[in-house]
């Protein structure tokens, strides 16, 4: 009797084991929404680029995941649909895909990554600005997003109200996506927390790479090389492979 009841719980576990892990991957900005500009290239094509070839890399090596994607041409999805995307597909793991900007001349380099949480740090604060602003684009952003101003202080007040039930696994996610763009050669500019809308949605796990800087001349020529593109790609696809074993 024993040995039989040992038997049909490791069969239900190597079935829970097989079950099917989805992943979504959402390329950042699209269509009307160019992203951040840099002398040659625009945020969306790179983000897309990358989210592509990450997809690409997960399809071919894990069987077991399910690959959904927010966008793979140059479309705009506004960000709530994005978040109902990754909810109605009941996914397990949602990465958001960037291009980090600064201001006038100002230099940057590296990848960094967040999720979301606190963001009393006012860099942090600045460029959960900058990516969320893309709702002014949407019809009745007022309304849809409750008042939520992107360009106000004030509106992420209610992110420190918020409890991310999946903020352990989502802190966990980005560090492994960090080690990986570090061991990758990439300068590692850490692991933050801040009020992206589009995290805020979602209904698991989730993070948001800031691949580089596209307003950074060197840099710029980095993302838009192919080698770049497939040096990020895989450096994600590995963080997503040691987090899902």
């Amino acid at each position: 009797m024993l040995r039989q009841t040992l038997s049909a719980m490791f069969i239900a576990f190597a079935a829970l084991c097989l079950q099917s892990f989805t992943l979504v991957i959402d390329a950042g900005h699209g269509g009307k929404d160019p992203g951040a500009l840099g002398r040659r290239g625009k945020e969306k094509n790179i983000n897309l680029a990358v989210a592509k070839a990450l997809g690409q890399l997960v399809e071919s090596n894990m069987p077991d995941v399910k690959v959904v994607y927010t966008r793979k041409s140059d479309v705009f999805v506004e960000l709530d649909e994005r978040a109902r995307i990754a909810n109605r597909a009941k996914a397990d793991l949602f990465v958001s895909i960037h291009t980090n900007a600064l201001p006038g001349r100002a230099q940057g380099r590296g990848s960094e990554t967040y999720t979301l949480g606190m963001h009393r740090a006012a860099d942090n604060l600045a460029v959960a600005k900058r990516e969320n602003s893309v709702i002014t684009l949407e019809r009745d952003y007022e309304s849809r997003y409750e008042g939520f101003d992107p360009s106000s202080a004030e509106s992420y007040i209610i992110f420190e109200l918020m409890q991310d039930v999946n903020m352990q696994q989502s802190v966990r996610l980005a560090q492994l996506v960090q080690r990986q763009l570090r061991a990758a050669g990439r300068p590692d500019k850490g692991v933050h927390q801040a009020g992206f809308l589009v995290l805020r949605a979602t209904s698991m796990p989730s993070c948001l790479i800031e691949l580089g800087y596209i307003t950074t001349p060197a840099e710029e020529d980095y993302l838009l090389s192919d080698a770049g593109t497939r040096q990020l790609a895989k450096a994600i696809y590995e963080a997503i492979r040691q987090y899902k074993n």
